[in-house]
């Protein structure tokens, strides 16, 4: 599976998917206009290994909710993910059986070997 998870209204997602010049193999899901289903997560959170890892902590809702003031777990991380898009960590990128999380040059620098 070939596939990235992004937000067609976020400019970095914008800049990164025009810099890696995806082929046409690739799947991409605005998770705005459709968002992501329970079974999506469960695979991401299985390549992952955790959902705080998909989890984003810069959002403005996390913020705005005071999320960093309270416990959260594994099943509030899922929760919170499927109820608002925004605190899904993007873009994110499947490809084969490889998951990449977020916008780190790091993790686009890795993304950039993958599809080589």
């Amino acid at each position: 599976m070939k596939k990235v998870y992004y937000l067609k209204t976020c400019s970095t997602c914008i800049r990164i998917l025009k810099v890696l010049n995806l082929s046409s193999d690739y799947i991409l899901q605005d998770i705005k206009t459709e968002p992501i289903t329970v079974k999506q997560l469960e695979y991401m959170k299985s390549l992952s290994g955790s959902y705080e890892a998909l989890f984003s902590k810069r959002s403005k809702l996390y913020k705005e909710m005071d999320l960093k003031n309270q416990k959260l777990e594994e099943r509030d991380y899922k929760h919170y993910i499927l109820e608002h898009y925004t605190f899904l960590s993007r873009p994110v990128f499947i490809i084969d059986d490889a998951i990449f999380i977020g916008n780190s040059k790091k993790n686009i620098a890795l993304v950039e070997a993958a599809i080589q």
